[in-house]
């Protein structure tokens, strides 16, 4: 029996989950420590499946696959391809740097305070999560991904309401409050998209006979699995609402805002960076894969809702008075990129969307991670409050440019590849999907602008006059992934050559081929 790696990938951060929670209660930094080490070790086990993964091998490797509930046909299946390996390498990668910038995010309120906050709780829960998210990525079959996929809701839930952000400006009360508002929303509005999924994985079992992914995708394409368009297209509908709702896609976006509004800043990146991931994963894997001729039913209408999420976050971003709430909504606009990369029916698109999920969680880490920072200096969340940081904290200044810069795909940075390839992708089959979308582009630029005027330059207002520049553990967690947006900006190679094979098994899923150029190359 081979040594099951996808599964000790997933269980590792939940062990370190159950010993951070355990460490006594005046053991905060033990606590801290522990859960940086077992982030760490999951880490390290995401480049081992990193590296033992073939690109030119089978579709999905490193297969377990078990006997779980048999009378319902359940099985714990597990199996990764180039688009998992990729996302399972950006979560392990991602969550060291979340614990390390939440270091001081659960410590007591005040010194002496009643008001205790369990340290040991917040960084178990994040470990929690992390198990969560990679197992989701990991699984083939379709009712172990549905519990996990809910699963992960509860930590999340505890996340935002019980360790919201201190920053407010009408007091622990009012800030109490809100938070429990959005927790609420983000549970209500998640459960209600996992209770449809549900019912259309119940449909799915009653058409298939089984949950497993593989051998529902193999008996579709052989033909021995003829589902009924009615039923295809109820199906898919019922998976696809429960994806978007994730993502999230306009309409169902609101929770989001509120989410990271009222998260921690290494929380908010949880949200967007990690779990938010697992919707747009999810379209690729299963929408795609099970239900190859309702997503091409359904892609025209999908197209103008992700456009209308590119357009409209990126509005509403620009009018934003809260440096939290003007992230969420340009992430809102960048899921409108990846939404419509994947229904483009392109390689380049889907290719890109894949891209763009890595790459707007590196993004989006440096920029939300850096806002924290600023909002812990200062106690304020509002633009309004900030002004001439950069003459006081210079290289704070100049890493959330960069954080910026690569929000609105600059040349040379991570995202732009990512939003290129998007775009070129959908503009081959949907010209006038593609033009209405580069317009993202301009407010991306506007919206990421003038963020940067109003809180970096002009006079240094009093209350920012004595705020310290980036100390050393902060240094730690922003330097390399401002590094990695630059290498992956220049050379984004090696993650092509992982995600391109299981983009052409995609387009294959859905009978699917490149429009061909109307003009010839010249020989």
């Amino acid at each position: 029996m081979s040594f099951p790696l996808l599964t000790v990938t997933a269980a590792l951060p939940a062990v370190g989950a159950i010993a951070t929670a355990a460490v006594p209660a005046a053991k905060r930094t033990a606590a801290k420590w522990l859960a940086l080490l077992f982030s760490l070790a999951t880490l390290a086990l995401a480049i081992a499946v990193l590296v033992r993964f073939d690109p030119g091998g089978d579709r999905y490797q490193l297969t377990e696959s078990h006997s779980w509930i048999a009378d319902f046909g359940v099985r714990y299946e597990l199996g990764v391809d180039g688009i998992a390996v990729a996302l399972i390498a950006l979560t392990a990668l991602l969550i060291p740097f979340i614990i390390l910038a939440g270091w001081h995010d659960a410590d007591p309120l005040e010194t002496g305070s009643s008001r205790w906050r369990p340290t040991q709780g917040f960084f178990a829960l994040i470990l929690l999560v992390e198990a969560m998210v990679i197992l989701s990525f990991e699984a083939t079959d379709v009712f172990l991904f549905y519990i996990f996929f809910e699963a992960m809701l509860i930590p999340m839930y505890f996340l935002i309401g019980g360790f919201g952000d201190r920053a407010h400006e009408h007091g622990e009360k009012t800030a109490a409050t809100q938070r429990s508002y959005a927790a609420v929303k983000f549970l209500l509005y998640n459960l209600a998209g996992g209770l449809i999924m549900l019912a259309a994985v119940i449909g799915l079992y009653v058409a298939a006979g089984n949950f497993s992914l593989t051998e529902i995708a193999e008996a579709r394409a052989s033909g021995e699995l003829d589902m009924a368009t009615s039923t295809e297209r109820w199906l898919f509908l019922g998976f696809f609402f429960a994806f978007a709702v994730k993502a999230p896609l306009w309409p169902l976006h609101t929770w989001l805002p509120n989410a990271m509004q009222e998260s921690t800043a290494p929380v908010a990146v949880l949200i967007t960076a990690v779990v938010d991931k697992v919707g747009t994963f999810a379209m690729l894997r299963f929408c795609l894969q099970l239900f190859p001729e309702a997503s091409k039913w359904a892609t025209p209408v999908i197209l103008v809702l992700a456009v209308i999420s590119i357009i409209y976050g990126a509005l509403l971003a620009v009018g934003q008075r809260d440096i939290k709430r003007l992230i969420a909504y340009a992430s809102i606009s960048h899921f409108g990129f990846i939404i419509m990369g994947i229904f483009a029916m392109t390689s380049q698109g889907q290719s890109g969307a894949t891209l763009y999920m890595v790459n707007h969680g590196i993004s989006t880490a440096v920029l939300m991670l850096i806002a924290g920072f600023l909002i812990s200096r200062r106690g304020s969340r509002l633009i309004a409050d900030y002004g001439g940081v950069q003459k006081v904290a210079p290289v704070l200044a100049g890493t959330f440019l960069i954080g910026g810069l690569a929000t609105l795909s600059l040349p040379g940075l991570a995202p732009f590849i990512s939003e290129f390839l998007v775009l070129v992708g959908t503009f081959t089959r949907y010209p006038v999907i593609g033009v209405i979308a580069t317009f993202g582009i301009v407010l991306a630029a506007l919206y990421t602008l003038v963020l940067y005027q109003r809180t970096m330059t002009g006079p240094v207002k009093p209350e920012v006059s004595a705020m310290p520049d980036l100390r050393v553990r902060e240094l730690v967690v922003v330097a390399p992934l401002v590094a990695l947006l630059i290498f992956l900006g220049v050379f984004p190679k090696p993650l092509t050559d992982i995600v391109n094979p299981a983009v052409e098994q995609t387009m294959s899923d859905v009978q699917k081929k490149d429009p061909q150029p109307e003009v010839e190359a010249a020989k």
